[in-house]
C-alpha cells in the first residue's frame, strides 16, 4: 500500500469538559483512514507497515495530556519528577496499572462517562488528524512546534524537560503535544499489525509489552512521528512517560 489517506465526517469542532477535573475533551469523528508508514519515510521501521483501519464510532480525546493538577485532584498526589506551581505540567512517572486506578476513579465519580485509554489507533487517527505525512505539522518538525530535543545526551538548556500542557500549536483537530512533551500510554498490546481492512477494537496478543506513542521532551523528533510505535512494560514508569484520556461517544 503506498500514500497514506484518510476519511472522516469532518474536522471536530466540538468540546467537552470533564466535571471533577476540568479535563477538555475535543470530539474525534469517525473514519477510515491508513495506519502505519510508507516505505522511504526517514527513521521508519519494519513494524510501521500500513493497512487501513476503520473507526466506527466517533469518540472524545483530551485536548491536552492529563496534567499533575488533574492527577493530583482524582489520586491525591504527584508522582512527577518535573514540577510547577500551576499544575499544568504533564503528569509523568505514572505506569499503566496507576493510570488505570486514575480512570477507575474518576468513571466512579463521573458515573454517567466511559473514560479510558486510546486505542494504538485511536491515537494515530487522532494525531494524524486528516494529515498523511510524518508528522501532523507535514514532513519535519521543528522546536517551535513540539517539545523534544536535537540530542538525549545534552538536553538543550532552554528546556531539558516537560513543558506546560498546551505550549505548541495543536494539530489540525485542536489537539495538543500528540508529538513530543511526554510518551502517551494506549490501551494496547504491543502485537504484529493484523494483514488486512479492520475495525478498530484495540489489539490484544498477550505481550508482556504496553505500546506508547508521541515521543518526548527527552527524545528526538523521529521519535515523535505520527506512525512510530515504543513499548514500555505495565508496571514502568519514567520521567517522560504521561498519558492523555479518551471519552466514549454516548
Amino acid at each position: 500500500m503506498s500514500g497514506s489517506s484518510l476519511r472522516a465526517d469532518g474536522p471536530p469542532r466540538q468540546e467537552w469538559v470533564e466535571p471533577v477535573t476540568g479535563m477538555r475533551f475535543v470530539h474525534v469523528p469517525s473514519g477510515t483512514f491508513t495506519m502505519g508508514s510508507p516505505p522511504g519515510e526517514p527513521g521508519r521501521e519494519d513494524q510501521e507497515r500500513q493497512h487501513e483501519v476503520t473507526i466506527e464510532r466517533g469518540f472524545w480525546l483530551g485536548r491536552f495530556e492529563v496534567t499533575q493538577r488533574q492527577w493530583s485532584t482524582v489520586m491525591d498526589r504527584n508522582p512527577s519528577r518535573f514540577r510547577d506551581a500551576d499544575g499544568n505540567l504533564p503528569v509523568e512517572d505514572v505506569n499503566v496499572l496507576e493510570v488505570e486506578e486514575f480512570l477507575r476513579r474518576l468513571n466512579t465519580a463521573s458515573a454517567d462517562d466511559t473514560l479510558r485509554l486510546p486505542t494504538e489507533a485511536e491515537w494515530e487517527y487522532a494525531c494524524r488528524a486528516g494529515t498523511t505525512t510524518a508528522y501532523a505539522t507535514g514532513a519535519r518538525l521543528t522546536r517551535e512546534q513540539a517539545n523534544f530535543t536535537t540530542d538525549p545526551r545534552t538536553p538543550p538548556p532552554e528546556r531539558g524537560r516537560t513543558m506546560p500542557v498546551g505550549t505548541f500549536p495543536p494539530n489540525p483537530w485542536g489537539l495538543y503535544d500528540l508529538h513530543g512533551n511526554v510518551w502517551e500510554w494506549t490501551a494496547d498490546d504491543h502485537c504484529p499489525y493484523p494483514e488486512h481492512r479492520r475495525m478498530d477494537a484495540g489489539l490484544a496478543c498477550g505481550s508482556a509489552l504496553k505500546v506508547i506513542r508521541g515521543g518526548s521532551w527527552y527524545f528526538a523528533a523521529d521519535s515523535a512521528r505520527c506512525a512510530l510505535r515504543y513499548t514500555h512494560r505495565p508496571q514502568d514508569r519514567g520521567f517522560s512517560l504521561g498519558f492523555r484520556v479518551v471519552r466514549e461517544e454516548e
